[in-house]
């Protein structure tokens, strides 16, 4: 069957509802054939719903932390830099693990897939045990390089240790739930989330408050609500991968090591969790620049910035059914129809993300308010979502483009990119901008939306030349 151009994608209006029911229930299309637009919908929707899920981790622990104050918010903001690296792992780890079981099943080879999600898990344990044990040991010392007050290491020292020493959770979410995507099986991640989240929600308030029969644990609650429900939702993953009925099913003799199969996953894996750590660790740096204006200004970026992921991640569930597309369709040997899901799923997160921008930019006092009053913090938070949200169209445009690449395993390209953007542009840029030319925090906000507008146009280009379609995984 002909694929269909963009003004064809949509499923049409007759049939919108019954493909949106089967995109939540889980759809069982093959899809490298049949009409384009369908297979995007149907990987779209449920990946966009699942990362607004995760979203959902850091708005919820925001609110709540703002109650406690200024120095909270700081904290959070302080340990979620340093839990960037972590993040960096996990993506980078599912980069490598959801573009080869989509090859597989491209090349409609099921028992490969399945042992390939046994190496990745196996491979994901080995890296986070060690960052989980360094983590909760170094903590306050991590908080301190970053410049927070000795106000702020008291407060949130404990929050830092959950959360850095219980990043297994966070790993093998993001790994496992990379395999069912890869697969095509991304209703089965967005469930994973549902439970996680549920958790998180109810835990949150009782924990951080001390409601009821359980303890006020201050920050630390919202460490430990976040990390029971992440951890709870891994179970359940393992539980679907043994006893589910999905595209990949383990057993028994799918648990042995396979180094063949472990060194391929690395050589895509390892540049990616690079690729992954250029971005995460400029965050760092950005940081330390704004740390020099006070706990107002990073409170105030904290809260921006988590609203701005708020809307980014579900973006990125179109870019994660990109990525899938291009590598189940690279292994069907049809790259023409990979490409055109690519310029298909970026249509689409240009239109949502323009619309977002603009909602951004005319109401971000009143949302900035809605996780904190104090005077000193919303100007920040206001200044840091007005002037990032400008750049949404050309972040729509980079993140599928960028995802596409790691869905053909061609990770060694955006990483060039990011390392181009991010340390040559973003970190001299905010810097800059910031202290000699003297606009302070505006002058960092300003340099995130210049650098990531740049890697947009940069990618999309880099993208038209087509070598991607030629890596083998």
């Amino acid at each position: 069957m002909k694929d269909e151009t963009p003004s064809q994608a949509a499923p049409g209006r007759s049939g919108l509802l019954a493909t949106l029911a089967e995109a939540v229930r889980g759809s069982r299309q093959n899809f490298t054939e049949g009409p384009l637009g369908r297979a995007v919908f149907l990987l779209a929707v449920p990946m966009v719903m699942e990362m607004a899920l995760e979203s959902i981790f850091a708005v919820v622990d925001v609110f709540w932390v703002s109650k406690l104050g200024a120095d909270a918010v700081a904290t959070v903001g302080m340990t979620e830099s340093v839990l960037a690296l972590v993040y960096a792992l996990a993506v980078g780890l599912s980069v490598g693990a959801a573009a080869t079981v989509a090859r597989r099943i491209g090349e409609h080879d099921p028992e490969r897939a399945a042992r390939t999600a046994v190496q990745a898990i196996a491979l994901g344990v080995i890296v986070a045990v060690p960052v989980g044990i360094a983590g909760a040991w170094l903590a306050p010392r991590l908080l301190g390089l970053l410049g927070a007050s000795p106000a702020a290491i008291a407060t949130g020292s404990g929050f830092t240790r959950v959360m850095l020493g219980g990043n297994i959770v966070i790993v093998l979410l993001f790994l496992i739930n990379a395999v069912f995507r890869g697969a095509g099986d991304a209703a089965v991640a967005m469930r994973v989330l549902w439970l996680a989240n549920a958790v998180n929600l109810v835990l949150d308030p009782c924990l951080i408050f001390g409601l009821g029969p359980f303890p006020r644990l201050g920050v630390t609650g919202a460490a430990v609500a976040t990390t029971t429900g992440r951890g709870l939702a891994v179970l359940m993953q393992l539980y679907l991968l043994f006893r589910g009925h999905g595209r990949i099913r383990l057993r028994r003799a799918h648990l042995t090591l396979m180094p063949d199969v472990i060194w391929r996953l690395l050589r895509v894996s390892g540049t990616a969790v690079f690729q992954v750590l250029v971005g995460s660790a400029s965050w760092i740096g950005l940081i330390r620049i704004l740390s020099g204006f006070g706990s107002a200004a990073l409170a105030g970026y904290t809260i921006g910035i988590r609203i701005i992921v708020f809307a980014l991640l579900p973006s990125w569930g179109l870019s994660n059914a990109a990525a899938t597309m291009v590598g189940q369709n690279l292994g069907a040997k049809k790259p023409e129809r990979a490409e055109k899901a690519v310029y298909l799923a970026g249509f689409y997160n240009v239109v949502f993300l323009g619309l977002v921008g603009v909602v951004f930019v005319l109401f971000a006092g009143p949302l900035v308010r809605f996780f904190t009053a104090d005077p000193e913090v919303l100007p920040y938070g206001v200044s840091c979502l007005r002037i990032v949200s400008c750049g949404f169209v050309f972040y729509a445009w980079g993140m599928v483009v960028v995802q596409s690449f790691n869905g053909a395993g061609d990770t060694w390209t955006p990483t060039v990119i990011n390392l181009v953007c991010f340390w040559l542009l973003e970190i001299p840029l905010a810097y800059l901008l910031a202290r000699p030319l003297g606009l302070g925090p505006k002058g960092v906000f300003l340099a995130i939306t210049v650098a990531f507008s740049v890697l947009a146009v940069i990618s999309v280009l880099v993208f038209r030349r087509g070598r991607w379609k030629e890596k083998k995984v």
